[in-house]
């Protein structure tokens, strides 16, 4: 796969998102709420666009959870209780990426609480996914 070609496989999708919400427990162990809750972003939407995927859905290029969770919604319209957290958990891409624009006043124990709901999120998404061992946090050095 080149680096401009997107991968249309779920298990390619799901390995990634496993790997970015390993990342943010490395981020939190070094107290940078910033680059946690930039991965946390991440994970979250290679989790939705491999279970979009899993559903035949044409894959977009969009980085917004909460669109993408609208399309979610049309195949398990109990996702929509996963709004807000997405709505906030969308901000976190744009506040690393364009920190002159949406100054950040994230804390460790804000991400380390969405921490939480993302894998209340992603075993809806996919049962049978374990993050058991991906939820280490800080005190577990």
């Amino acid at each position: 796969m080149t680096a401009t070609q997107d991968s249309y496989y779920l298990d390619d999708w799901v390995k990634m998102a496993r790997k970015d919400f390993h990342r943010i427990n490395v981020l939190l162990k070094d107290e940078d709420a910033e680059g946690a809750a930039f991965f946390l972003q991440q994970s979250m939407e290679k989790y939705l666009k491999a279970f979009l995927l899993k559903k035949n859905w044409k894959l977009k290029k969009m980085h917004e959870l909460d669109t993408l969770l609208d399309y979610a919604v049309e195949f398990d319209a109990g996702l929509n209780i996963f709004l807000d957290f997405c709505e906030r958990v969308t901000g976190y891409y744009f506040t690393e990426r364009y920190p002159a624009l949406v100054p950040s006043e994230l804390t460790v124990q804000d991400i380390e609480n969405d921490k939480t709901e993302a894998v209340r999120f992603v075993k809806v998404l996919f049962p049978d996914e374990c993050l058991d061992d991906l939820m280490e946090n800080k005190n577990n050095s």
